[in-house]
């Protein structure tokens, strides 16, 4: 059975694949993703949020480019489905009704 926090990970990942599917290039940067994490109650540093999109990366949800200070995530076909709820990936909470 999961932990605490491992249902606030869940969580947050898919806060962010949900964040990028709401914006018109559907990208943004990992401190723009913070504040907006910030703003549905997640108390988050910027390094948790990279750690966070470097996993989604992996996932093939998101990819980055790294521009130093941030990383810039875009959302890909497969993050979209996952946000939307079409499809359930592991490590992602699954969407509401």
């Amino acid at each position: 059975m999961p932990n605490f926090a491992d249902y606030l990970r869940r969580d947050i990942r898919l806060l962010i694949l949900r964040v990028l599917a709401e914006l018109p290039a559907m990208k943004a940067n990992s401190s723009v993703l913070r504040m907006a994490l910030e703003r549905f109650g997640h108390a988050i540093t910027r390094d948790q949020v990279k750690t966070e999109l470097r996993w989604l990366e992996e996932q093939g949800l998101v990819t980055i480019e790294d521009l130093d200070a941030v990383l810039v995530a875009t959302l890909t076909e497969r993050g979209t489905d996952a946000a939307r709820g079409r499809s359930q990936v592991p490590g992602v909470a699954k969407p509401g009704a």
